[in-house]
């Protein structure tokens, strides 16, 4: 039998960081030691409070059952909650709250909610693949606005042209930003707002790295900008929050006519998140310990940048240093073709998994993109190993 799949998938790309693993999981079978900056995967457990509340909710025969469709009440309160202690900004839990399979299920599903084929999608490049991906399987077009280092890696929403602001359904934004870790200024978020306004098009922003920031620098969320509500929802996650990233929970907060469509959609293809999940995420907002946990990695994350950006820096590399988000993203060195030979080079020569910004979109191209997702000592060794590789070039 001739197996045919559907022109959308025949379309689609290899998932980024399934193909890195292919090749890690190559290396380690040859006996190397292979050190992982490549997947944002925290190494770090969930913090003990938030797993003993999940081993009482497991086994209440209650949560082994269907959970509400509009997720449960207690989650979305606690999700309201952390958004005014946290940014001061007011929900309503019953209809500007969503609750998702993690934030990655609604960033790819937001496209078949509001794209027809043949609508654009205003998409960051590098950026999360997602975005284009969602915007694909929906039949629209991604159209690239590049994130340069002379402008801080923000897009400029001038240098879009009426002609395709006229088609854009959606605008994809993320900051703090994976890969680039850069971080984006109160006045942006107003120039968003005042575009997506003027064009109609829905702002969704990814905050998926709120809680990991650095020197005193604490990431805000778009919609403490004026009028955001009105143009725009934000994606958020437990999962780098809380290191709960294979718990798969998630929201979407914001203008309630689009939390409502997406919830509408969800409800038709998803029978929502384990009803335990979402009273320990519950736990996990409400809880006075994570303030304390939170304080906790980014110390740790901290220490790893520091280690990371030094050593980068005295082998010569091009980098800033992140104020948020637990990346590290420079440029390649010279005399490689691109990004995607720098990467395989460094794996095949010093076992360390770094990811080749071209992977995130052209854009990327000429940088590398490095996870400070182990131990300090761990990176120190990678930074080694990697001066060792380069040198005997």
């Amino acid at each position: 039998m001739h197996i045919q799949p559907a022109e959308r998938i025949s379309k689609l790309p290899r998932y980024l960081f399934a193909e890195i693993d292919k090749k890690v999981r190559a290396a380690a079978e040859k006996g190397v030691d292979v050190i992982r900056l490549g997947i944002g995967d925290p190494d770090e457990p969930a913090p003990e409070y938030i797993v003993r509340r999940m081993m009482a909710e497991v086994q209440q025969p209650r949560n082994h059952t269907y959970p509400p469709d509009e997720g449960l009440p207690e989650f979305k309160q606690a999700v309201a909650d952390y958004y005014y202690r946290r940014h001061k900004v007011t929900l309503d839990p019953k209809k500007e709250v969503c609750v998702l399979l993690g934030s990655k299920e609604g960033i790819a599903h937001i496209s078949a909610c509001f794209v027809n084929p043949g609508d654009i999608n205003l998409v960051p490049d590098p950026g999360y693949p997602v975005y284009s991906i969602g915007t694909m399987f929906a039949g629209g077009e991604a159209y690239r606005m590049p994130l340069y280092k002379a402008n801080n890696f923000l897009p400029d929403l001038q240098a879009i042209a009426p002609a395709v602001a006229r088609r854009a359904k959606l605008m994809f934004l993320n900051y703090p930003n994976n890969p680039t870790g850069a971080v984006a200024p109160p006045q942006f978020f107003a120039d968003a707002v005042e575009f997506a306004d003027k064009w109609q098009i829905i702002v969704c922003h990814d905050l998926a790295y709120s809680e990991i920031a650095y020197d005193d620098y604490l990431p805000p969320s778009f919609l403490e900008t004026p009028g955001a509500k009105e143009v725009g929802i934000e994606f958020g996650s437990l999962s780098k929050t809380f290191n709960m990233t294979g718990w798969r929970i998630g929201y979407a907060v914001g203008c309630s006519a689009v939390v409502e469509v997406l919830s509408r959609y969800k409800t038709n293809i998803d029978s929502g998140t384990f009803k335990a999940i979402q009273y320990t995420g519950a736990e996990a907002f409400n809880n006075p310990a994570a303030a304390e946990f939170r304080a906790r990695m980014c110390s740790l994350y901290r220490e790893r940048r520091d280690a990371a950006v030094l050593a980068l820096r005295e082998m010569g590399f091009e980098v800033q240093t992140p104020l948020a988000t637990f990346y590290v993203w420079a440029s390649i060195p010279a005399g490689f073709a691109g990004s995607a030979e720098f990467v395989s080079f460094i794996l095949e020569e010093a076992g360390v998994v770094l990811t080749p910004g071209r992977g995130f979109g052209e854009y990327g191209e000429g940088y590398f993109r490095l996870a400070l997702t182990v131990e300090a000592t761990r990176i120190r060794e990678a930074m080694e190993r990697i001066k060792k590789a380069l040198s005997r070039r």
